[in-house]
C-alpha cells in the first residue's frame, strides 16, 4: 500500500457527494471520506474535488480532466458515464472514446488511477433493465482500461447491498450518507487499506406495508421524478452554474 500525499477526484454527483454535508456546508461524499482517511495517515495531504453533479462524460473531459492531470496527484479517481447511459440518445462509441481519453490522460499524469464499476440500478429502479446492454459495455470498458493502465478498480456493480433503499437519498438517484460511507470503504479496501468494517454487509429488508410504499412512490414522482424529467426535456442540468467545491490541490480540511 502506498502513502498517498495528494488526491484529485473527477466526475459527477456520485463523486461530488450529495445528501450529506460537511461542517462548512459543502456536499460531502465518498471521495471526501477517502481523503479524510488518507489525510489522517499523511501529514500535509492535499486534496481537490473537481466533480460537479449532472455532468456528462463530454463535460467531465472538457472541464475536469486536463486540470486534474495538471495537478499531477499521487492518486486520481474517475467515475462517470451513468448520466450518459440514462439518456435515450446515448452514443456509446463517443462515450467509449471520451472515457478512454480520460483514463489515458489521468493515468499518465498520476501515480495511481482509480476507476469504478458502476452500481447496478436494474433491481432498484423500475424500467432500468433496458439500460443493461449499455451498462455492461461500460463495465467491459472499465475492465479493459484498468488492465491497460494498471488502474485500481472498485467493483460496486457486483454488490447487492446497494439494492437497499436505506443507502439512497429521498430522490432515489443519489447515495445518502451511509451509501457514501460504504463506497468510501470499498475504495479504501481496493487501495489496500486495512478494513474498518464490512461495506458489503446486507441491510434488513424494508418492512413497509405496500400502501405506505405506494404513497412514497407517489410523493417521489411529484417531488423528484417530475423535475428530473423536466430538466431532461429542456436540456437543463442540476449542475448548471455550479463550480467545483475544491478546485485546487490544497491541504485537506474536513
Amino acid at each position: 500500500m502506498n502513502a498517498y500525499t495528494s488526491m484529485v477526484a473527477v466526475g459527477d454527483s456520485f463523486t461530488e457527494g450529495m445528501s450529506d454535508f460537511a461542517p462548512n456546508g459543502d456536499p460531502r461524499g465518498w471521495a471526501d471520506l477517502v481523503a479524510a482517511r488518507l489525510a489522517a495517515d499523511t501529514p500535509g495531504f492535499r486534496y481537490a474535488n473537481l466533480a460537479i453533479r449532472g455532468k456528462l462524460v463530454r463535460q467531465i473531459v472538457d472541464e475536469q480532466v486536463d486540470p486534474a492531470a495538471a495537478m499531477r496527484p499521487d492518486l486520481v479517481t474517475f467515475a462517470g458515464g451513468m448520466n450518459d447511459v440514462l439518456r435515450p440518445g446515448c452514443d456509446m462509441a463517443a462515450l467509449t472514446a471520451r472515457v478512454s481519453y480520460a483514463a489515458r490522460t489521468l493515468a499518465a499524469a498520476s501515480g495511481r488511477l482509480v476507476l469504478f464499476r458502476v452500481i447496478d440500478p436494474t433491481r432498484r429502479m423500475r424500467g432500468s433493465s433496458r439500460l443493461l446492454p449499455r451498462i455492461n459495455r461500460l463495465l467491459r470498458l472499465v475492465d479493459d482500461l484498468a488492465a491497460e493502465h494498471d488502474a485500481v478498480v472498485v467493483d460496486l456493480f457486483s454488490s447487492r447491498v446497494f439494492d437497499s433503499p436505506a443507502l439512497w437519498a429521498d430522490d432515489r438517484i443519489h447515495l445518502n450518507a451511509e451509501g457514501h460511507r460504504r463506497v468510501a470503504e470499498a475504495t479504501l479496501r481496493a487501495l489496500g487499506f486495512t478494513p474498518a468494517f464490512d461495506w458489503d454487509t446486507p441491510l434488513p429488508a424494508d418492512p413497509a406495508h405496500w400502501r405506505d410504499r405506494a404513497a412514497a412512490d407517489l410523493q417521489w414522482a411529484r417531488t423528484h421524478a417530475g423535475p428530473w424529467i423536466g430538466r431532461r426535456l429542456t436540456g437543463r442540468s442540476s449542475g448548471d452554474g455550479r463550480v467545483p467545491k475544491r478546485p485546487h490541490l490544497e491541504p485537506f480540511t474536513p
